[in-house]
């Protein structure tokens, strides 16, 4: 099988999402967070997408000081490929947001490609236990009168702060509209392929998780960008993980599982791990006759500059 067309998986494993009242086996300190990304690369991931939290509370932290102990961990313990988020939380400035890509020159970088509503307030009622934490139910509550402001100064600024790192992005498209901003970057010779486009499902105030928006996002994606413009991967938020990896895996494309994204392996069942979402998307994988990459094999399909290249 031509490596182009084994399928790569994303494990992102902590985020800015879920807090940490909501699963006990969510990821918090740096000991955790790398943990985590080595057992999902042992699972079966080729790439680990890496946020920050603050350990003593697990509120979303940027400094590139809350980073730094956890990316020479995995470093040193894994060939993985690491993705630093850019994407941070919407409640941070966009020069926040950037600082721990500008200052680690990953080989591989988050970036989102437009403002939108981002709702987590509806997490509130479903959670039935007690927030451990006092910023815990403030941030979720917060994401129903804010935004996630990613104009186009904001995309720019972070692709020209990385430009000389020759970091490549995981570009996440929430909605069709974000593919047309793709298109406009790529036109202007910004972004240059091969791009690697996220899809991402499922967020309220983005596109849904249907079966019909899955081939929607992928259409539209094929007809702008030109399909040997770009690997497709996508993301399904919160119950709509699996199946909507399973369905890009069928139509060839990549997939991102991790609890940034859900904490569920199943209905009412809390994921124990990272790696056991690597090991459900990964059976799903292979029972479609399709073969994993490994992260040596998702460096030359995406074109990636090597984790030798990297500032950690």
């Amino acid at each position: 099988m031509a490596k182009s067309k084994k399928v790569i998986i994303t494990c992102a494993v902590t985020g800015s999402i879920h807090t940490p009242s909501m699963s006990p086996h969510l990821p918090v300190t740096a000991q955790e967070i790398a943990d985590a990304a080595i057992g999902a690369a042992e699972a079966g991931a080729a790439i680990v997408h890496l946020h920050a939290r603050n350990p003593k509370d697990g509120r979303p932290d940027q400094t590139p000081e809350a980073f730094a102990p956890f990316l020479k961990v995995i470093k040193q313990r894994s060939n993985v490929v690491v993705n630093i988020t850019t994407g941070g939380a919407p409640t941070m400035t966009v020069e926040e947001r950037v600082r721990p890509a500008a200052t680690f020159k990953p080989e591989v970088a988050s970036l989102n490609m437009g403002t939108m509503n981002f709702g987590l307030y509806p997490m509130i009622p479903r959670f039935k236990g007690k927030f451990k934490h006092d910023w815990e139910e403030p941030y979720l509550q917060g994401s129903h009168k804010g935004f996630f402001k990613n104009t186009f100064a904001d995309i720019e600024y972070i692709l020209t702060t990385c430009a000389e790192n020759d970091t490549r992005f995981e570009i996440e498209c929430y909605d069709i509209g974000h593919l047309y901003t793709l298109k406009h970057f790529l036109d202007r010779g910004v972004v240059k392929p091969p791009l690697f486009v996220q899809s991402v499902f499922g967020i309220l105030g983005g596109i849904g998780p249907h079966p019909e928006d899955v081939i929607h996002m992928k259409r539209t994606a094929d007809r702008l960008l030109g399909p040997d413009n770009f690997h497709w991967s996508v993301l399904g938020a919160g119950r709509s993980q699996m199946q909507i990896a399973a369905m890009a895996a069928a139509m060839g494309g990549n997939v991102r599982v991790g609890l940034e994204d859900s904490l569920w392996l199943g209905a009412g069942k809390l994921a124990e791990s990272n790696a056991a979402q690597v090991r459900a998307a990964r059976q799903i994988v292979e029972g479609l006759g399709l073969e994993l990459a490994s992260s040596d094999e998702a460096r030359e399909i995406l074109e990636l500059k090597g984790g030798d290249k990297v500032g950690f």
